[in-house]
């Protein structure tokens, strides 16, 4: 198998993973999955979809993270890693889908408007 690339966004994330047969280590920037993420939670998160299909020992993953906080990284990595494990054997879809992990999830900052302090507050109203 040779390695299978694609991409996760989440909010301001992208993560680019690159998914190679291996031992199951993960590389984010350069750094252990460990060291990149402290947070258990987060590790969590990242391994869910090979967890799901029971292959976290199977496939060593490298991944180029991008912009956005650590909450937003760790789901674009996760739907990264979802979206390469369906390439390499798409009769992991429906499981994957039902999980959740198949979906982009679209929800953004919404930009602010001119004549406002941010996207929806309006300054205060003064009658005189």
């Amino acid at each position: 198998m040779e390695a299978v690339n694609a991409i996760g966004r989440r909010k301001a994330a992208v993560a680019r993973v690159i998914v190679t047969e291996g031992t199951g280590k993960i590389v984010i920037n350069k750094r252990d999955l460990e060291n990149y993420f402290p947070s258990s939670i987060l590790q969590y998160i990242v391994k869910q979809p090979l967890n799901t299909l029971e292959v976290a020992d199977k496939y060593d993953i490298r991944v180029n993270l991008d912009g956005g906080g650590y909450k937003g990284q760790s789901e674009a990595v996760r739907l990264g890693i979802a979206r390469a494990l369906v390439k390499i054997n798409p009769e992991d879809k429906p499981a994957l889908r039902a999980q959740g992990f198949m979906t982009r999830d679209p929800r953004v900052v919404e930009r602010k408007k001119p004549g406002q302090p941010g996207a929806r507050k309006k300054f205060q109203f003064s009658k005189r």
